[in-house]
């Protein structure tokens, strides 16, 4: 196997199987390379570094792309770049890219280097090993030493033994094989950037900076140069920790990965990236090189998320239950209201920077195109780092954890049933913000918790949360979606659980994937085929049964069997084209009034909107909105409200379409990129009948003919 990725490539990605460089950690059994038939010769001149230096690569993210993850622009003498040091097993793509990375190392902690040696196979010009050195390695020669006298020139040379070793492996990385850190003299920073190997880096760069390509470009290329190896068994100063009542998240001392993390993560990213070129991951780092946090996406996720990206749950809780595991999660919800996967990530601190560090990096990977609405748990951190990021989208606490929260902190009631009832009759039985605000009240004052700091802080949020503010919000069925429980995270319900471990987390991960993926493939072919039974004899039912998928539909038909619950529509306002009513609905004993408001347009576009917000919270019309229609005589419910979300006929192609379409003509993984993101989607449309594969195989053949 080869060696294991150890930061993202860029987009296009950041997806590329060979970015521009590959630093590595190799296993921890250290390989020897037999050399047959080699001669190592000394060389007197330094080697010209290549043109594209990684350490000085970046993109500045502008405008309305703000949000997302910054990486330098250009280059800054001055600024720190805290590269880690060099460790045997560091692995790179190319020669030039483990010179470009030890030089840039040197000039930092201000050193010069030089090719002290190197050695190439027998009658072959094929460089497979060199020996990388500090410049004051060794002492001059006699001859050398009385010319330097002569010059006046100071001498330099103390014999230092810092150096790098060199191997060539797999015929195609470099490894490094040996290294010695300490040096015997101080460091001149001032006469190290003078050195020959400094001022051809800096010059490689100016070049790059002239060369320069568009924006739209730069984030499909985004390098981490500075995401380098951590040493294996170095391990974070960094913790994660529990939500505290009033929803903060406090810190406990813990690293993020267990000893042998690094290495076990590692190699699983690289792995699924052998299989999955568009597969995606972001490493954080802290000035001496230890992991900080670490994000990662496959890429049939990025492409669901152009179908399903107007609602998103961002998942804590493993880190708000204190699980082994410091995982968060991205969540979507698909056209049959099951989850998707967003993304994860492993978490070491619950601070804004880590929340901005990882929701940039999320946006990055979506370039720039955030959620209509974003949920989230109770955190003030939490909720900065989204006010910050995602400044145009609909932020919103997950009513689910809230409600947990609340019983969770008044200990005395938890068992109480008459606390229960009242508090669900608070939050989903009033429909006016006078009537909760007033029913809440009523409630506290009732059963003692007036002073009570978690429901104080809770009722402060409660334009986040509470029903009653949320209807000009899409919420897809978020509402009484459970994002989570205490047992485990919503998503990896019956997979993780309070003492998974890192390794078996990971090693049921695609697993875990395959069976989403099947399991939604076996309801898009049961909605295909299905012909489900209808309950009334209402246009609207079996309408949406040729439309929605098996499990919306079945969630709209709950909805037309309730219209028999409702009757006595009453006009009470009329105003041009715009008209209230007030429709009745029977709840057991109780008879309850909603108001709708119904509108046409000069274009006899109706308009409907009802005081319960069920459109907004299902995606999909209430009982009272489907009478009244019926009533004012539309045989069909009107096409803006069937959402193309949940349709049953929509092929959706899972192949990430992202960018402006425009490729570097002179870099070989955007072609590979492109051409490989346009074949799929062949693929994809070829798979939606027999006359349509039949249309794409004679195309590909076509193509292949041509090629």
């Amino acid at each position: 196997m080869i060696g294991n990725s150890v930061y993202s490539p860029s987009d296009q990605s950041l997806s590329s199987p060979n970015p521009n460089l590959c630093i590595t950690v190799g296993s921890m059994e250290e390989e020897q390379m037999v050399v047959e038939g080699e001669e190592e010769e000394e060389e007197e001149e330094e080697l010209p570094l290549p043109i594209d230096d990684p350490a000085d690569l970046g993109i500045d993210l502008e405008d309305d792309c703000d949000g997302l993850l910054q990486i330098e622009t250009g280059i800054d003498e001055d600024a720190p770049i805290a590269h880690s040091a060099p460790a045997p097993g560091m692995e790179f793509e190319s020669y030039d890219d483990a010179y470009s990375y030890y030089n840039s190392y040197a000039r930092e902690l201000g050193f010069a280097i030089r090719i002290k040696s190197s050695w190439t196979k027998r009658n072959s010009k094929e460089k497979r090993g060199a020996v990388l050195c500090c410049n004051c390695e060794g002492f001059k020669m006699v001859k050398e030493a009385n010319t330097t006298t002569t010059s006046r020139r100071k001498e330099t040379r103390t014999g230092c033994q810092a150096m790098i070793r060199l191997k060539l492996i797999d015929f195609d990385r470099w490894k490094v094989d040996q290294v010695k850190l300490d040096h015997n003299h101080s460091f001149d920073p001032e006469r190290a950037h003078n050195s020959k190997s400094h001022k051809t880096s800096s010059a490689s760069a100016n070049t790059k900076l002239q060369q320069q390509p568009p924006l739209h470009v730069q984030v499909r290329t985004i390098n981490l140069y500075r995401a380098l190896a951590v040493p294996h068994g170095t391990s974070c100063s960094s913790s994660y920790s529990s939500t505290s009542p009033g929803g903060d998240h406090s810190l406990s001392s813990r690293p993020l990965l267990p000893p042998g993390g690094f290495s076990f993560l590692q190699d699983f990213f690289f792995r699924i990236q052998l299989t999955s070129p568009n597969f995606l991951y972001l490493m954080d780092l802290t000035d001496d090189g230890s992991l900080r946090n670490v994000f990662w996406i496959d890429p049939r996720a990025r492409a669901a998320y152009s179908h399903f990206g107007d609602v998103v749950l961002f998942d804590t809780t493993c880190l708000s239950n204190s699980y082994q595991l410091p995982l968060v999660s991205f969540v979507g919800i698909d056209h049959h209201g099951d989850s998707i996967l967003l993304g994860c990530a492993l978490l070491a601190h619950q601070t804004f920077e880590t929340y901005l560090w990882l929701f940039r990096a999320w946006l990055t990977c979506m370039l720039g195109r955030p959620p209509q609405t974003f949920i989230t748990q109770q955190c003030k951190a939490m909720r900065a780092a989204v006010s910050e990021v995602f400044p145009r989208a609909h932020h919103r606490l997950s009513l689910t954890h809230v409600l947990h929260n609340i019983f969770q902190s008044v200990v005395q009631l938890q068992d109480s049933e008459l606390f229960r009832m009242a508090l669900n009759r608070v939050v989903y039985g009033c429909l006016k913000v006078e009537e909760f605000e007033t029913a809440w009240e009523e409630m506290i004052i009732r059963f003692g918790l007036t002073n009570h700091e978690t429901i104080h802080h809770v009722f402060q949020d409660r334009e986040l949360w509470a029903p009653v503010y949320l209807k000009d919000t899409f919420l897809a069925g978020a509402l009484t979606f459970r994002l989570g429980d205490v047992a485990a995270p919503f998503i990896f319900s019956g997979y993780v659980h309070e003492h998974t471990s890192l390794r078996e987390f990971l090693e049921g991960y695609q697993s875990f994937l395959d069976k989403k993926y099947t399991r939604q493939a076996l309801c898009d072919s049961e909605s295909s085929k299905f012909i489900p039974e209808l309950k009334t004899t209402h246009p609207y039912e079996s309408q949406m049964a040729k439309v929605f998928t098996v499990e919306i539909f079945r969630r709209f038909q709950d909805e037309v069997s309730a219209m028999t619950s409702c009757f006595g529509i009453t006009q009470v306002h009329s105003n041009g084209s715009a008209s209230s009513y007030v429709v009745k609905e029977r709840e057991g004993e109780k008879v309850r009034d909603f108001e709708v408001i119904y509108e046409t347009s000069a274009e006899a576009q109706v308009r409907c909107f009802c005081v319960c917000g069920g459109f907004s919270f299902n995606g999909y019309q209430c009982r009272h909105v489907l009478l009244l229609l019926s009533h004012n005589g539309l045989q069909e419910v009107p096409p803006q409200y069937i959402l193309q979300r949940w349709r049953k006929d929509v092929k959706r192609l899972y192949v990430a379409d992202f960018g402006s379409g425009c490729v570097d003509i002179m870099n070989q993984d955007q072609w590979y990129e492109h051409l490989h993101r346009r074949a799929m989607q062949v693929v994809e449309q070829g798979m939606r009948s027999k006359e349509h594969c039949r249309v794409a195989w004679e195309a590909l053949q076509s193509c292949l003919e041509s090629i």
